[in-house]
């Protein structure tokens, strides 16, 4: 292919997912997923390299990168199967991001594989919302290892029975499965038509294989190219997690980058061990930050294949906050501790790389979980909540906004008061929250709920204690604030709320850069 030609070929695989991805919003059921865009959708190759993705959400994503090898390894694959899967330690993130694999044969030769990964609601843990102030993984929810949902295109009802049978709306829950389910349907046609249409009959699927290399040798020349641009050397930073729920406080995350040349080893020696609380993850999940952090430093036109971090090493000892052992809890790493993990790379980065790289951003998902099991007003709800952006060399940072590894939108007020017995009764900025300095950070968000009914709320949040840091003198953001009726959470509680009852959400705002 010529340099026109591999670029036609790359937008095409990335409309794929796109298309995917449209499929899935417009024909899911729960708010989150039709509103809060809480999924994603990429092609792998048959080896289960990232092949293109778009642009959803990076935490899934880039778990989704770094765990496909060993997950299609494992599986006895047959045309017509979809493989589904949550478990975080073989391939998945957290318990309510349910994953779907489809396989792709052309011409009777397995060609690559459909994925697409969804943020359920509910997946059967003890607190609505899937979000639990937990100690172990199976408190979070329903563990499911790579199974097969479908075999031969036949959907195994037995399985999807038992899947949603311990959702507290099945209903619901099968809807999205079946959207999951044709939004995969959807990205097999769509790939098969453009592997066929590359030449005829057996050609096309040679022709297929060959683009792929020639993407991968591209965006590794691209990722290449960037990363010569840090200068060798050792970079080290540490930034905390405030808190795991349990009791345990300032648990450090530290971050040694070793660069060589385009080579980058990214070693996470010193990080606070596996902790009680649910902050852990699979390294799955710490890759993701790490892909997410060096992506942002290549030109945007770097295509979203494997390729672009051939040069990337990631170590970080087992049995750490980054690296945990089963049956460990990771609900709350999938969302906090992954931003974390961007944080500190970044932080790193300001030493090789000074006065290119922004402040902190608000540093946590303000993660919102509730719900009720009162019989015949069962409900489930989950969100995440915007904050400020941290500034940098050229501007402020945005206000008000997901950063970094999540790109959901919010649940629009009327959609939120229309299924649920809640009330918005203040959304709005948080003047003052960014941290001053040439560019001021963006300011975070205020969110305030009445509750109609009894409501069972858990809050997964972090930069409560520890601010997100300015550069180059800037100042720091301002840590958030959880408040029940006007009194102080910690960041991280579940608790039973009675009708009438506030919970108000203060985001942090960004680091501010320059003095």
């Amino acid at each position: 292919m010529n340099a026109i030609e591999l670029s036609i070929f790359a937008s095409r695989i990335e409309a794929v997912c796109d298309e995917m991805g449209a499929v899935l919003q417009r024909t899911a059921f729960s708010p989150n997923i039709k509103d809060r865009l809480d999924y994603s959708c990429a092609v792998f190759d048959a080896g289960g390299e990232l092949c293109a993705q778009a642009a959803h959400i990076p935490v899934h994503l880039g778990s989704m990168a770094y765990a496909m090898r060993g997950i299609v390894r494992e599986v006895d694959w047959s045309p017509g199967d979809m493989v589904i899967l949550n478990d975080p330690f073989l391939g998945g993130t957290h318990l309510p991001d349910i994953t779907l694999i489809a396989p792709l044969y052309v011409a009777d030769g397995l060609v690559g594989f459909i994925v697409n990964r969804a943020h359920h609601a509910d997946i059967g843990a003890s607190m609505p919302g899937s979000m639990p102030i937990s100690r172990r993984l199976d408190e979070e929810g329903l563990i499911i290892p790579p199974s097969h949902l479908l075999r031969a295109g036949k959907l195994d009802e037995a399985m999807l029975q038992h899947i949603a049978g311990v959702t507290a709306n099945p209903q619901q829950s099968r809807g999205d499965f079946a959207a999951q389910i044709s939004a995969n349907r959807t990205g097999l046609t769509r790939l098969r038509a453009l592997v066929e249409g590359m030449g005829e009959t057996g050609h096309g699927v040679a022709a297929y294989k060959g683009g792929l290399q020639q993407l991968n040798d591209y965006a590794e020349r691209l990722a290449q190219s960037a990363l010569s641009a840090i200068p060798d050397g050792e970079y080290h930073f540490c930034d905390w997690m405030d808190d795991d729920g349990c009791g345990n406080t300032d648990l450090p995350i530290k971050v040694s980058l070793h660069v060589s040349g385009h080579h980058i080893r990214v070693d996470f020696v010193g990080t606070a061990a596996q902790t009680t609380g649910n902050i852990n993850c699979p390294l799955s999940v710490a890759a993701a930050g790490v892909y997410y952090a060096f992506r942002c430093l290549m030109p945007a036109h770097t295509p979203a294949a494997s390729g672009s971090f051939r040069s990337i090493d990631i170590h970080a000892p087992e049995g750490c906050l980054l690296n945990a052992r089963r049956p460990a809890a990771v609900a709350a790493g999938n969302v906090e501790t992954s931003t974390r993990v961007v944080d500190v790379v970044l932080g790193a980065l300001t030493q090789a790389l000074p006065g290119t790289i922004a402040a902190a951003s608000h540093g946590s998902m303000n993660n919102l979980a509730m719900g009720s099991r009162a019989a015949g007003s069962e409900w489930d709800y989950y969100e995440t909540i915007g904050g400020g952006m941290g500034a940098g060399p050229r501007g402020p940072g945005l206000s008000a906004v997901q950063t970094h590894m999540t790109n959901t939108l919010n649940t629009p007020i009327e959609v939120l008061e229309s299924h649920y017995p809640l009330r918005i009764r203040r959304y709005a900025l948080r003047a003052g929250s960014g941290g001053t300095g040439r560019h001021c950070g963006g300011d975070g968000l205020i969110r305030e709920f009445e509750f109609l009914a009894p409501t069972t709320v858990t809050l997964l949040t972090e930069r409560r204690t520890h601010t997100p840091w300015g550069l180059q003198g800037g100042g720091d953001g301002a840590v958030g604030r959880n408040l029940r009726n006007g009194d102080g959470l910690p960041p991280k509680v579940g608790y039973e709320a009675q009708a009438g009852e506030r919970l108000t959400v203060e985001t942090p705002g960004g680091g501010g850069w320059g003095s």
